[in-house]
């Protein structure tokens, strides 16, 4: 995957008035916003720390964000699939991802929070992210996914899971890791996602991508959330440093509805008004920074059956096909190769499987995450 240094984080730029300068900051650690909660406590001795397998001191100040930590998200490494299993790997993995990290990108440390390598051995990666979680009140800025480094946990996972998947050490240990971040963040099992919903890659894998309702699930029972807790939607909260697929998602639907946009993954200053002004007509509150909420999903995607046809349908081909459905065409016609796509998305998620696209399957779609997932 790539990874970009000091890739914003604007939310606590601007919420300390500083939007216009980023440069200044920089290198250097944030005032913190009020304190919040004492995270319950955690043994997070079977994490890997920085000291413990050697890491080199970061070239600049770790900086901290100022942000509440809202999601989990996943990535693969696009590294070989070794069989080589043992702790030694996990640590020269650690130290290999650091050097290309510092000396390949010019980056001030690891790129990641964590690493979990294919045998199932977690280290820690950007140095403060083991501090930041033990503490779960802010969380360390990290280089894993543009516009969302101040906000969000990045874990790496080694190996390359386009085809194949990863091996049962690594997911048991991935679940393990998450199950920790959600308890010391207040987070929950609908809120991990993959670094595809937020940036234009490959990463974290189809195959891989497809595991992630099971991956979740897990998480949540072994956080012991009741399933009446659950909501029926998580959609991704795509905003205006983010650009991904599901932005280009964003842009047919919005370029449907009306609104001149090119739908090219990019979230440009033209979906700031576009979406401002749809949220207005639409009697919803017009979020910060164009984010895309639950009210704005719902208000934008629309039902679609067997005989749709136009930009809508075209979007959600495109991400079908993203998602590996390789017989889809985006034709912008809802021909049977997309009901039996839609069909195998909705028997992923646990919905109905009856090919019509309404707001569960748009969620399940663009990366989000539907109740019925949880029903395994």
């Amino acid at each position: 995957m790539t990874f970009h240094e000091h890739e914003v984080d604007r939310r606590t730029l601007f919420r300390f008035g500083l939007g216009t300068a980023v440069a200044a900051v920089v290198g250097t650690e944030m005032a913190l916003a009020g304190p919040a909660t004492a995270a319950p406590s955690a043994d997070l001795s079977w994490i890997i720390g920085c000291d413990s397998w050697g890491a080199r001191p970061p070239a600049s100040p770790v900086q901290i964000s100022g942000n509440t930590t809202n999601k989990i998200i996943l990535h693969h490494m696009a590294f070989p699939n070794v069989t080589d299993y043992s702790r030694e790997h996990a640590v020269q993995l650690a130290k290999d991802c650091q050097d290309l990290h510092m000396d390949g990108n010019g980056w001030a440390d690891t790129g990641q929070h964590f690493t979990v390598s294919r045998g199932g051995y977690v280290t820690e990666g950007r140095h403060r992210s083991l501090e930041t979680l033990n503490t779960g009140q802010h969380q360390v800025i990290s280089a894993h996914c543009p516009g969302e480094n101040g906000n969000a946990i990045g874990i790496e996972n080694e190996g390359t899971y386009i085809t194949e998947t990863p091996p049962e050490a690594l997911l048991d240990s991935l679940v393990k890791l998450c199950v920790t971040v959600c308890r010391q963040f207040r987070l929950n099992a609908w809120d991990i996602f993959g670094h595809w919903d937020f940036r234009v890659t490959d990463c974290p894998g189809i195959s891989f991508y497809a595991q992630f309702p099971m991956i979740r699930a897990r998480v949540l029972a072994e956080l012991g959330t009741p399933h009446s807790a659950i909501p029926a939607r998580r959609w991704p909260d795509i905003w205006r440093f983010v650009d991904s697929p599901v932005v280009e998602v964003a842009q047919y639907l919005l370029n449907d509805v009306g609104y001149a946009l090119t739908p090219n993954g990019s979230f440009g200053t033209d979906m700031n008004a576009a979406v401002a002004d749809f949220q207005t007509k639409c009697g919803i509150p017009v979020t910060p920074d164009a984010t895309f909420d639950l009210a704005t999903w719902e208000a934008l995607a629309p039902v679609l059956g067997k005989d749709a046809t136009g930009l809508p349908v075209t979007a959600l081909q495109f991400m079908l096909v993203r998602k590996g459905y390789a017989d889809v065409t985006a034709s912008g016609s809802y021909d049977h190769a997309t009901m039996k796509a839609v069909q195998g998305m909705q028997r992923l998620h646990g919905l109905t499987p009856n090919g019509k696209v309404d707001l569960s399957t748009w969620c399940a779609v663009v990366g989000g995450s539907v109740r019925e997932a949880y029903r395994r």
